[in-house]
Protein backbone atom coordinates (compact mmCIF):
# COMPACT_ATOMS: atom_id res chain seq x y z
CA UNK A 1 0.00 0.00 0.00
CA UNK A 2 1.25 3.01 -1.11
CA UNK A 3 1.71 6.27 1.34
CA UNK A 4 1.00 10.16 0.88
CA UNK A 5 4.79 10.80 1.21
CA UNK A 6 5.75 7.95 -1.48
CA UNK A 7 3.04 9.10 -3.58
CA UNK A 8 4.24 13.23 -3.40
CA UNK A 9 7.84 12.09 -4.01
CA UNK A 10 7.10 9.98 -6.82
CA UNK A 11 5.38 12.62 -8.46
CA UNK A 12 7.95 14.96 -7.81
CA UNK A 13 10.08 12.05 -9.42
CA UNK A 14 8.21 12.53 -12.61
CA UNK A 15 8.43 16.09 -12.80
CA UNK A 16 11.97 16.25 -12.70
CA UNK A 17 12.37 13.25 -15.33
CA UNK A 18 9.55 15.88 -17.79
CA UNK A 19 11.92 18.44 -16.82
CA UNK A 20 15.14 17.06 -17.74
CA UNK A 21 13.46 15.72 -21.22
CA UNK A 22 13.59 17.80 -24.36
CA UNK A 23 10.30 16.92 -25.65
CA UNK A 24 8.89 17.80 -23.36
CA UNK A 25 7.85 21.53 -23.20
CA UNK A 26 4.91 21.32 -20.52
CA UNK A 27 3.82 19.93 -17.80
CA UNK A 28 0.55 20.84 -15.38
CA UNK A 29 -0.99 18.95 -12.95
CA UNK A 30 -4.44 17.69 -13.01
CA UNK A 31 -7.11 15.98 -10.67
CA UNK A 32 -7.77 16.69 -7.05
CA UNK A 33 -3.89 17.81 -6.33
CA UNK A 34 -4.43 20.67 -8.98
CA UNK A 35 -7.42 21.60 -6.74
CA UNK A 36 -5.81 21.42 -3.28
CA UNK A 37 -8.17 18.53 -2.16
CA UNK A 38 -6.33 15.42 -2.57
CA UNK A 39 -6.38 13.12 0.26
CA UNK A 40 -4.45 10.03 1.07
CA UNK A 41 -6.25 7.81 -1.48
CA UNK A 42 -5.68 10.47 -4.17
CA UNK A 43 -3.54 9.03 -7.55
CA UNK A 44 -1.00 11.04 -9.62
CA UNK A 45 -2.60 12.66 -12.41
CA UNK A 46 -0.21 14.63 -14.43
CA UNK A 47 -0.64 16.48 -18.21
CA UNK A 48 2.06 16.88 -20.37
CA UNK A 49 3.05 18.83 -23.48
CA UNK A 50 5.45 17.42 -26.51
CA UNK A 51 6.79 19.40 -29.25
CA UNK A 52 5.15 18.03 -31.91
CA UNK A 53 3.03 15.01 -32.95
CA UNK A 54 6.31 13.37 -34.28
CA UNK A 55 8.18 13.41 -30.45
CA UNK A 56 4.50 12.15 -28.93
CA UNK A 57 5.60 8.44 -28.96
CA UNK A 58 9.11 8.92 -27.86
CA UNK A 59 8.46 11.08 -25.34
CA UNK A 60 5.85 8.40 -23.92
CA UNK A 61 8.20 5.78 -24.71
CA UNK A 62 11.16 6.95 -22.44
CA UNK A 63 8.16 8.08 -19.75
CA UNK A 64 6.89 4.73 -19.72
CA UNK A 65 10.39 3.16 -19.71
CA UNK A 66 11.40 4.67 -16.88
CA UNK A 67 8.48 4.09 -14.72
CA UNK A 68 9.05 0.31 -15.20
CA UNK A 69 12.80 0.29 -14.87
CA UNK A 70 12.95 2.94 -11.77
CA UNK A 71 9.35 3.01 -10.25
CA UNK A 72 7.52 -0.55 -10.09
CA UNK A 73 5.14 0.00 -12.46
CA UNK A 74 3.15 -3.39 -13.30
CA UNK A 75 0.82 -2.76 -15.97
CA UNK A 76 -0.65 -0.28 -18.13
CA UNK A 77 -3.02 0.87 -20.69
CA UNK A 78 -3.94 4.08 -22.77
CA UNK A 79 -7.14 6.18 -23.07
CA UNK A 80 -7.40 8.56 -25.98
CA UNK A 81 -9.45 11.74 -25.71
CA UNK A 82 -9.09 13.85 -28.26
CA UNK A 83 -5.46 15.21 -29.23
CA UNK A 84 -4.41 13.53 -26.03
CA UNK A 85 -3.35 10.14 -24.85
CA UNK A 86 -3.73 9.29 -21.14
CA UNK A 87 -1.32 6.72 -20.35
CA UNK A 88 -2.45 4.77 -17.05
CA UNK A 89 0.19 2.75 -14.51
CA UNK A 90 -0.65 0.35 -12.26
CA UNK A 91 2.24 0.46 -9.63
CA UNK A 92 3.41 -2.61 -7.10
CA UNK A 93 2.38 0.01 -4.21
CA UNK A 94 -1.16 -0.32 -5.84
CA UNK A 95 -1.37 3.68 -6.27
CA UNK A 96 -2.43 4.61 -9.95
CA UNK A 97 -0.41 7.22 -12.21
CA UNK A 98 -2.04 8.82 -14.79
CA UNK A 99 0.14 10.23 -17.11
CA UNK A 100 -1.45 12.20 -20.60
CA UNK A 101 0.46 13.11 -23.36
CA UNK A 102 -0.30 16.21 -25.99
CA UNK A 103 1.04 17.87 -28.80
CA UNK A 104 1.77 21.53 -27.41
CA UNK A 105 -0.91 23.18 -29.74
CA UNK A 106 -3.34 21.60 -27.24
CA UNK A 107 -1.71 22.21 -24.24
CA UNK A 108 -3.84 23.64 -22.03
CA UNK A 109 -6.83 23.55 -19.43
CA UNK A 110 -9.99 22.27 -20.18
CA UNK A 111 -11.19 21.59 -16.46
CA UNK A 112 -10.73 24.08 -13.90
CA UNK A 113 -8.61 21.26 -11.99
CA UNK A 114 -5.19 22.28 -14.48
CA UNK A 115 -1.95 23.80 -12.48
CA UNK A 116 0.76 24.66 -14.94
CA UNK A 117 3.76 23.33 -13.60
CA UNK A 118 6.25 25.23 -16.42
CA UNK A 119 5.94 25.81 -19.94
CA UNK A 120 3.02 28.04 -21.63
CA UNK A 121 -0.39 26.75 -21.96
CA UNK A 122 -2.86 27.78 -24.92
CA UNK A 123 -6.14 28.23 -24.18
CA UNK A 124 -8.85 25.79 -24.92
CA UNK A 125 -12.36 25.56 -24.49
CA UNK A 126 -13.67 24.26 -21.32
CA UNK A 127 -15.89 21.16 -21.27
CA UNK A 128 -19.57 21.78 -20.41
CA UNK A 129 -21.63 19.48 -18.21
CA UNK A 130 -24.12 17.55 -20.79
CA UNK A 131 -27.82 19.03 -20.79
CA UNK A 132 -30.12 17.00 -18.50
CA UNK A 133 -32.32 14.70 -20.76
CA UNK A 134 -29.34 13.81 -22.77
CA UNK A 135 -28.35 11.55 -19.74
CA UNK A 136 -32.67 10.76 -18.97
CA UNK A 137 -33.03 9.73 -22.14
CA UNK A 138 -30.56 6.97 -21.77
CA UNK A 139 -32.36 6.30 -18.48
CA UNK A 140 -35.27 5.24 -19.84
CA UNK A 141 -33.97 3.48 -22.74
CA UNK A 142 -31.74 1.27 -20.06
CA UNK A 143 -35.62 0.62 -18.16
CA UNK A 144 -36.91 -0.49 -21.34
CA UNK A 145 -34.38 -3.13 -21.18
CA UNK A 146 -34.52 -3.79 -17.38
CA UNK A 147 -38.05 -5.01 -18.04
CA UNK A 148 -37.19 -7.36 -20.69
CA UNK A 149 -34.54 -8.86 -18.67
CA UNK A 150 -36.59 -10.08 -15.32
CA UNK A 151 -39.77 -10.84 -17.85
CA UNK A 152 -36.75 -13.28 -19.89
CA UNK A 153 -35.44 -14.13 -16.69
CA UNK A 154 -32.33 -13.02 -16.91
CA UNK A 155 -31.63 -11.77 -13.77
CA UNK A 156 -27.93 -10.74 -13.62
CA UNK A 157 -28.35 -8.56 -16.88
CA UNK A 158 -31.82 -7.11 -15.39
CA UNK A 159 -29.61 -5.97 -12.42
CA UNK A 160 -27.27 -4.31 -14.41
CA UNK A 161 -29.95 -2.41 -16.52
CA UNK A 162 -30.87 -1.50 -12.99
CA UNK A 163 -27.92 0.04 -12.28
CA UNK A 164 -27.43 2.20 -15.49
CA UNK A 165 -31.34 3.47 -14.96
CA UNK A 166 -29.77 4.42 -11.09
CA UNK A 167 -26.55 6.00 -13.02
CA UNK A 168 -27.80 8.10 -15.42
CA UNK A 169 -30.30 9.45 -12.89
CA UNK A 170 -28.04 10.08 -10.23
CA UNK A 171 -25.57 11.82 -12.71
CA UNK A 172 -28.38 14.27 -13.91
CA UNK A 173 -29.02 15.06 -10.36
CA UNK A 174 -25.25 15.86 -9.66
CA UNK A 175 -25.60 18.22 -13.01
CA UNK A 176 -28.52 19.58 -11.38
CA UNK A 177 -26.54 20.49 -8.22
CA UNK A 178 -23.69 21.55 -10.30
CA UNK A 179 -21.45 19.03 -9.54
CA UNK A 180 -19.18 16.67 -11.10
CA UNK A 181 -20.98 14.29 -13.11
CA UNK A 182 -18.79 11.79 -14.90
CA UNK A 183 -17.79 8.28 -12.72
CA UNK A 184 -19.87 9.03 -9.44
CA UNK A 185 -17.56 11.79 -8.31
CA UNK A 186 -20.42 14.13 -7.50
CA UNK A 187 -22.81 11.35 -6.00
CA UNK A 188 -21.51 11.23 -2.14
CA UNK A 189 -21.90 15.03 -2.47
CA UNK A 190 -25.53 15.11 -3.12
CA UNK A 191 -27.64 15.91 -0.65
CA UNK A 192 -28.63 13.58 2.09
CA UNK A 193 -32.76 13.60 0.81
CA UNK A 194 -31.69 13.17 -2.69
CA UNK A 195 -29.16 10.05 -2.14
CA UNK A 196 -31.72 8.88 0.35
CA UNK A 197 -34.51 8.46 -2.46
CA UNK A 198 -32.07 6.30 -4.66
CA UNK A 199 -31.63 3.60 -1.78
CA UNK A 200 -34.98 1.74 -2.70
CA UNK A 201 -33.78 1.61 -6.35
CA UNK A 202 -31.29 -0.89 -4.99
CA UNK A 203 -32.00 -4.27 -5.98
CA UNK A 204 -31.21 -6.22 -3.04
CA UNK A 205 -31.19 -9.89 -4.59
CA UNK A 206 -31.50 -11.33 -7.67
CA UNK A 207 -34.90 -12.47 -7.32
CA UNK A 208 -37.31 -11.71 -10.01
CA UNK A 209 -39.95 -9.93 -7.12
CA UNK A 210 -37.32 -8.20 -5.54
CA UNK A 211 -36.17 -6.68 -9.15
CA UNK A 212 -39.51 -5.68 -10.19
CA UNK A 213 -39.66 -3.49 -7.43
CA UNK A 214 -36.37 -2.12 -7.40
CA UNK A 215 -37.31 -1.37 -10.79
CA UNK A 216 -40.56 0.47 -9.81
CA UNK A 217 -38.36 2.73 -7.43
CA UNK A 218 -35.93 3.64 -10.07
CA UNK A 219 -38.46 4.44 -12.78
CA UNK A 220 -40.30 6.95 -9.57
CA UNK A 221 -36.98 8.42 -9.54
CA UNK A 222 -36.10 8.58 -13.14
CA UNK A 223 -39.75 10.66 -13.66
CA UNK A 224 -38.87 12.79 -10.89
CA UNK A 225 -35.82 14.02 -12.55
CA UNK A 226 -36.93 14.07 -15.71
CA UNK A 227 -40.24 16.13 -14.51
CA UNK A 228 -36.88 18.83 -12.74
CA UNK A 229 -35.25 18.90 -16.85
CA UNK A 230 -38.62 19.02 -18.70
CA UNK A 231 -41.96 19.29 -16.67
CA UNK A 232 -44.21 18.49 -19.76
CA UNK A 233 -42.02 15.94 -21.20
CA UNK A 234 -42.71 13.84 -17.73
CA UNK A 235 -46.18 14.55 -17.48
CA UNK A 236 -46.41 12.62 -20.81
CA UNK A 237 -44.13 9.76 -20.56
CA UNK A 238 -44.90 8.70 -16.58
CA UNK A 239 -47.54 6.61 -17.33
CA UNK A 240 -45.92 4.36 -20.23
CA UNK A 241 -42.61 4.55 -17.77
CA UNK A 242 -45.12 3.08 -14.78
CA UNK A 243 -46.67 0.83 -16.87
CA UNK A 244 -42.85 -1.03 -16.90
CA UNK A 245 -42.95 -1.53 -13.57
CA UNK A 246 -46.80 -2.74 -13.42
CA UNK A 247 -47.04 -6.68 -12.46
Amino acid sequence: MFSAEHRDRLREQIIAAARADKRITGAAMTGSAALGDQDEWSDIDLFFGVGDADELAAAMAGMTELMYREHDALHHFDVVAGPATYRVFLMASTLQVDLAFTPASSFGAVTPSFKVLFGEPVGREHYEPPAAMSLLDYGWLYALHARSSIERGRVWQAEYMLGMVRDQVLAAACVRHGLPWREARGMDRLPGDEKHRFEAALARSLDPGELRRALKAVIDCLVDEIAQADAKLAARIEPVLKELAAR
